[in-house]
């Protein structure tokens, strides 16, 4: 595999919010320097990194300047600003759940179906912030043994709600704590729920997979953490889980993960794997990932180098 091109001409929009601010950050660390900032007017004209922040308009994005953007705004601003970037010829990777789920628009994690990325018509997304450390821990206890069922209940951060949730709870008072469910409910199941469900189904190219999910919110700044409970249609041992889990791509074995030991991490911690006592081929284990890093800005970051790295970036 090449080394990606460092002079590729990158636009970063949503470059002050939460996920945007780890995205600069990684972007210097892996040394590109053809760097642009986009962010909505409140935020233009701000200097950010020596750089002069400019506003996310159809105009600007359509330019044709720019090679590959990665967007971390909302769904709607999303919807609305991402066709106008691929018209302009540049690929899009989209943090939102906009494009998840839509017919023909790859939903990757390099690690679990990379080569996915390379059948874009202009744009990729990057998977819910859950679903991207579930998946590249399932991707080989799967190739070994097949996936027959899921339970999942996730402990998420409020960074993941954004940089104003990570703010307010900075201000509230420690016995303000508590456990919130701060997503769309329909009367049964929070959206969130089913974006993991749907997701983990997409990106494994399982679509029948029985998946049931419980998100909750916790008081936490960084780092989500899940308890996975899964079913293999093959017998599959604990010491050989570990062993399988000790040899994959972006996963670092602990004892006990926690989400403040994932925090400024690029690796998915997964640990406690042991035999489930309630059936007769089934694991459970604990994984924790910095949702900023691995679960949103890297893994964008990543699939883009797996495109420079192919020479498949354009449209």
């Amino acid at each position: 595999m090449s080394t990606p091109d460092r002079h590729v001409r990158i636009g970063v929009v949503g470059a002050t919010g939460a996920v945007g601010t780890i995205v600069r950050s990684l972007l210097r660390e892996r040394g590109y320097e053809n760097v642009r900032y986009f962010a909505s007017a409140r935020s233009a004209g701000r200097e950010l990194d020596g750089r002069v922040v400019e506003e996310a308009t159809p105009a600007a994005l359509s330019a044709g300047d720019v090679d590959v953007f990665l967007f971390s705004v909302g769904t709607s601003k999303s919807r609305e600003l991402v066709p106008h970037a691929v018209g302009g010829g540049a690929v899009c990777l989209d943090k939102s759940a906009a494009f998840r789920l839509e017919e023909g628009i790859p939903l990757v994690v390099p690690e679990v179906n990379g080569d996915r990325a390379l059948e874009h018509d202009g744009i990729i997304a990057v998977p819910n912030c859950c679903a991207i450390p579930l998946t590249t821990v399932l991707k080989p206890l799967h190739d070994e043994a097949g996936l027959r069922r899921l339970r999942i209940a996730t402990y998420q951060s409020v960074s993941g709600a954004g940089a104003q949730a990570m703010e307010r709870l900075r201000a509230e008072a420690s016995d303000a704590h508590d456990l919130r469910q701060d997503w769309e409910f329909d009367g049964e199941e929070f959206d969130e729920e089913e974006k993991l469900r749907a997701e983990t189904r997409k990106i494994l190219e399982l679509p029948d997979l029985p998946v049931s999910a419980t998100c909750v919110r916790v008081p936490v700044l960084v780092g989500h953490m899940e308890s996975v409970w899964i079913e293999t249609e093959a017998p599959l041992s604990a010491e050989r889980a570990r062993e399988l889990l000790a040899e994959a791509p972006s996963v670092r074995l602990e004892d006990f993960p926690t989400p403040g030991k994932s925090a400024g991490r690029d690796d998915v911690l997964v640990g406690r794997i042991r035999p489930d006592r309630s059936g007769e081929t089934g694991l459970t284990l604990l994984l924790a990932c910095d949702n900023l890093r691995k679960g949103a800005a890297l893994n964008g970051i990543q699939t883009m180098e797996l495109l420079l790295s192919r020479q498949a970036l354009a449209a």
